[in-house]
């Protein structure tokens, strides 16, 4: 005979381990394989890009600058540069007060392999002079003398 109140503990259990399993066995989406992935950029190319801030969204899990960009007819075009998370960003000294709409700033990406204007953050120099620098950027530099 099961003590009393055993059926009640019971029941909370099996549907955890039916969560549990469920959430085993759910297929991860294409968004979020490619969430952690670098391939859509183009590692080995470093572009300068200089523009007006557009929107800067201080959001998770990336953080993305919007930036109109002069082509070589002076036209402007929308670039969607993709950062790190606010969390990482904060650790590294930024704010999101940081870039304001009509900035006008400098940044080092590495651009999209499929050729649209868009990259994957390395740098900018600030409307006011000060540079934000990806770590893995920092790392290539020459230790000071």
């Amino acid at each position: 005979m099961k003590p009393r109140g055993a059926t009640r503990r019971m029941i909370p259990m099996a549907g955890a381990a039916l969560a549990l399993a469920a959430l085993a066995a759910w297929p991860i989406s294409g968004t979020a394989s490619a969430h952690h992935s670098f391939a859509a950029f183009d590692t080995a190319k470093m572009v300068e890009i200089k523009g007006v801030v557009v929107e800067f969204q201080w959001t998770n899990p990336h953080s993305w600058i919007e930036i109109d960009v002069p082509n070589a007819a002076g036209k402007a075009e929308r670039w969607s540069i993709e950062l790190n998370s606010p969390n990482n960003l904060s650790r590294q000294g930024w704010s999101r007060h940081d870039l304001k709409p009509g900035d006008k700033v400098a940044l080092k990406v590495n651009p999209l392999r499929d050729g649209k204007l868009g990259g994957l953050f390395k740098s900018v120099t600030l409307a006011d002079g000060r540079v934000h620098n990806d770590p893995s950027l920092q790392s290539t530099r020459p230790a000071a003398q």
